[in-house]
């Protein structure tokens, strides 16, 4: 695998080393002595997957204070825009984004740790989205800023007209009145 560090430290895209033939490929998808050897000791605990259709946007999610997550996420089957904001205040990258293309094509994955919101557009018709995290869900920590944020200027590559999102998240704080990271 090739882990390559973004332009916020601690946000990283990995490439797996995909082994191609005539019956199809193979590649490792998770290698937990590997991970911590160039990212850091994360223990996950649960997986979760979910399928969205053309212009979805679920985001831009995170969990508060003792729930955080760290996420390890990727796209089993089309084409997302991956998201990571740096939401701890003492960063001096607090504020930005990191943005990544994951599919299906590039098998690459994406390590969000905790202190970030994460959310995803879908490009492709159809996407089937998994992820790893490192802590429990508790709805009572459950918490997000608006996908549209001018604040945060992250230019999204579908009109805002076509982007389909829940009614929770249309009702999401701006950044600066959001719950941050310490």
């Amino acid at each position: 695998m090739n882990f390559i560090e973004t332009a916020i430290k601690g946000v990283y895209v990995i490439e797996p080393k995909v082994f191609n033939d005539a019956r199809g490929y193979f590649f490792e998808a998770w290698k937990q002595a590997e991970f911590e050897t160039h990212i850091e000791k994360v223990n996950f605990i649960q997986d979760n997957e979910s399928k969205s259709s053309y212009g979805v946007l679920r985001g831009l999610h995170y969990q508060k204070g003792e729930f955080a997550q760290a996420k390890l996420v990727r796209v089993i089957k089309g084409r997302v825009l991956d998201v990571a904001v740096d939401l701890r205040k003492s960063s001096l990258t607090f504020g930005q984004h990191v943005m990544v293309e994951l599919s299906e094509d590039n098998k690459r994955q994406f390590f969000i740790p905790r202190g970030f919101a994460h959310g995803f557009l879908v490009l492709s018709d159809e996407a089937i989205f998994t992820y790893k995290v490192d802590n429990i869900y508790a709805p009572q920590a459950e918490a997000g800023i608006c996908w549209n944020d001018p604040a945060l200027n992250i230019t999204w590559p579908i009109d805002e007209h076509d982007v389909l999102t829940s009614e929770k998240d249309l009702r999401q704080p701006l950044l600066k009145d959001a719950v941050l990271f310490d």
